[in-house]
């Protein structure tokens, strides 16, 4: 393993790189079905759930569906797959306060405050998200993560989502940086990843799903292995 010695921008991924997406999620999803009184269990409901809420940020990702669409369809599919009744406006009730309260809960992945310390003496940290910015900037605020970032990239003001290049460009015309001097690091090998290295951006992908990937591509299983290459 090599280290980089070209690099002065480093730009992050959010959600299942940082910030612990899934379990705050889950933590989320417990609260407020004991607020609203929706009794199904939550293991159960979240085994259903993952998948489809990937699926459809897939969609989102693609243009396929819009926000609103995503917001009330992840979670009125997964009843349904349940075989559990929720009326129409109580699945809306409950998409607006899980996003009102995701950020309640902020669990980072091990090893994320002391990799942001040790990399912010070096370099100029990012992040680009293709996350909702009302709920991305929460995040980073109740966590204590946005001091280490100088920029804030997410799908909204850009107006595409990873793995579109314009969020890239968009994102490194805000970091006044290049492809040459800057790096990628993410989970998600075709929205972080491979829409990295299409524009020429070198990437990391913090693979801690242990997704197969081809030996080409820099990977870590934990955030403080990318010292390593930083």
């Amino acid at each position: 393993m090599q280290k980089l010695n070209n690099i002065q921008h480093v730009f992050f991924d959010l959600d299942h790189t940082l910030w612990d997406f899934d379990k705050n999620s889950a933590l989320t999803f417990d609260f407020i079905f004991k607020k609203h009184k929706v009794s199904t269990n939550i293991k159960d409901f979240l085994s259903f759930y993952e998948p489809i809420n990937l699926q459809y940020w897939k969609l989102y990702r693609d243009e396929k569906v819009t926000k609103d669409y995503l917001r009330y369809h992840r979670l009125k599919d997964t009843f349904d797959a349940l075989n559990f009744t929720v009326q129409d406006n109580l699945i809306h009730q409950l998409s607006d306060d899980y996003i009102t309260n995701l950020s309640s809960f902020n669990h980072v992945f091990e090893g994320t405050f002391q990799l942001l310390d040790y990399l912010k003496t070096k370099y100029t940290l990012h992040i680009i998200t293709n996350g909702f910015k009302e709920a991305q900037n929460n995040k980073l605020k109740a966590s204590k993560l946005d001091h280490y970032f100088e920029t804030i990239t997410n799908s909204e003001s850009a107006g595409v989502k990873k793995p579109n290049p314009k969020i890239f460009n968009f994102a490194l015309n805000s970091a006044k940086a290049e492809t040459s001097n800057s790096i990628m690091i993410g989970d998600n090998y075709e929205a972080d990843i491979q829409g990295a290295l299409n524009i020429g951006l070198d990437a990391i992908c913090f693979n801690y799903h242990k997704t197969e990937l081809t030996k080409d591509i820099k990977v870590v299983q934990n955030l403080l292995d990318i010292k390593d290459y930083l």
